[in-house]
């Protein structure tokens, strides 16, 4: 057990952070972004370390999300007194699930020249997580939608690259998107 830990600290420090920033987030509690933004530092370092450079790229983005979201979410805060859930229009759902899908078809291209492991599967993931990051970070209650069907897409690419304690962790992440999507929901019924 000792050999495991010692050859996974990356990822399990990954695995805990990430796994208490999303529940930070699905409470929308402020402390969320700095715990997130431990955890998109250490899975840069995990997934460059087993070749899914989309991933690795797609933490690099996080970082950026992560510090806009709690920018954005305490700009709200300091204004509104809370993190409110905003609705989320038809035209910009639909321009950033186009950008997704022209990410993923660029990312794909990119990263198959890198010889990255699953190339397009992994663009896909990356390119609509970063539509999710972007509904989180301006607050819309689909992002938690978004979330589900990724991380279920998620789990098997990392059982398939042997990265046991990220493919259980975003098993948890599916649950923890569910709450997320419950307890939003119900804020946004409250507003």
């Amino acid at each position: 057990m000792s050999a495991y830990l010692a050859t996974h600290a990356v990822e399990l420090a990954g695995f805990l952070t990430t796994a208490v920033g999303i529940w930070l987030t699905t409470r929308r509690s402020m402390w969320c972004w700095p715990v997130v933004l431990a955890a998109d530092v250490l899975y840069i370092i995990q997934f460059r370390k087993v070749m899914l450079l989309s991933d690795a790229l797609l933490q690099v983005f996080f970082l950026g999300f992560t510090l806009y979201g709690w920018w954005h979410w305490w700009r709200g805060v300091r204004e509104e007194g809370e993190v409110r859930v905003e609705p989320l229009e038809l035209r910009p759902a639909a321009i950033a699930i186009l950008a997704g899908v022209a990410g993923t078809v660029i990312l794909g291209a990119v990263t198959v020249r890198l010889h990255a492991a699953l190339p397009y599967i992994d663009a896909a993931l990356a390119s609509f997580s970063l539509v999710a990051s972007w509904w989180q970070a301006r607050k819309h209650t689909a992002n938690w939608w978004l979330w589900i069907l990724v991380d279920l897409a998620y789990i098997p690419e990392y059982i398939y690259k042997e990265l046991w304690l990220t493919a259980v962790l975003y098993a948890g992440l599916v649950a923890l998107a569910v709450l997320g999507l419950r307890d939003w929901r119900r804020a946004e019924q409250r507003a």
